[in-house]
């Protein structure tokens, strides 16, 4: 998926939040907005939205002299998760298909996004929500695809996004009773999911956790440590979790499923779905750029 014009100003607007989040004055604020502008006045406007953001994250990381901005909002995030934990287990043991309930589930999770939105959610957001992702009919369907795929399949990489929204990946991982590898960020980027985050949703006993080599949003192979490329080359069956990770990915073969939900226009109008619809989709068998 391409950046598109509207792209643009989400870029400038996540880098108010990480100056933000970082607590630095107002001044250090508009200087990483002009630098948000020099890099998206210089960057190839072909790539895909996350590598795009990723140069755009690198160079506010030095502007800011903060390696984690987000580091409370994720922190919170996955505490009000876990307290939540329970009851997703629970919901998804009760229902006649349990495998449909978790995939529900673990896209519930994607609305921990501090891109979109700049505070962490509470217990009881994620209740409300997880309530209407788990009745709200599918905008994209490819859970049929999906299930045929995973009574097959040996293992699945599983492909994290938000901190918080691990402990949803968690309910979902607990479900497939396979083998997974679960891949994280080997570094601070926004609120992803980096090692530290998974170990704290609980998930270092429920996968094998592997760091994809780069800190960015979304997967930019040409970016990731040839371990992770292997894993990625020989999973049988992928799955990609959140906005950025369809972006990708979108294009990167039928093995791979994007579960998320919609918040971004763009996106919505690339899947031919309703923004905050809830998606469950194969992706397309176009080449994979790695560079």
């Amino acid at each position: 998926m391409r950046t598109h014009l509207d792209c643009y100003p989400c870029f400038v607007r996540q880098a108010v939040d990480a100056a933000r989040f970082a607590g630095v004055d107002t001044t250090a604020q508009k200087h990483a907005v002009r630098t948000a502008m020099e890099v998206l006045g210089t960057v190839d406007a072909e790539l895909d939205p996350p590598r795009v953001a990723g140069r755009l994250y690198r160079a506010l990381r030095d502007e800011l002299g903060h390696a984690d901005p987000y580091a409370q909002v994720k922190e919170a995030s996955t505490k009000a998760a876990l307290e939540l934990y329970p009851w997703l287990s629970e919901r998804v043991a009760a229902s006649d298909d349990p495998l449909e309930a978790a995939v529900r589930v673990a896209i519930a999770g994607s609305v921990i996004d501090a891109g979109p939105a700049d505070t962490a959610p509470t217990a009881a957001d994620l209740w409300a929500h997880t309530q209407r992702v788990l009745s709200a009919p599918l905008a994209v369907d490819d859970l049929d695809a999906l299930r045929a795929e995973l009574a097959r399949a040996p293992w699945v990489l599983y492909l994290a996004d938000n901190a918080g929204e691990t402990v949803f990946d968690r309910v979902l991982i607990e479900t497939l009773r396979l083998p997974v590898t679960y891949a994280v960020k080997s570094g601070p980027t926004l609120n992803d999911a980096t090692r530290a985050d998974a170990l704290a949703a609980g998930l270092g006993s429920r996968a094998r956790i592997v760091d994809v080599g780069c800190a960015v949003p979304g997967l930019d192979l040409g970016r990731c440590s040839a371990e992770f490329r292997r894993a990625f080359a020989t999973a049988p069956v992928v799955l990609a979790k959140g906005q950025a990770n369809y972006e990708s990915l979108s294009e990167a073969g039928h093995r791979v499923f994007s579960l998320l939900q919609v918040t971004c226009p763009v996106i919505a109008a690339d899947l031919g779905a309703p923004v905050d619809g809830v998606v469950i989709r194969r992706a397309s068998t176009a080449v994979l750029a790695e560079v």
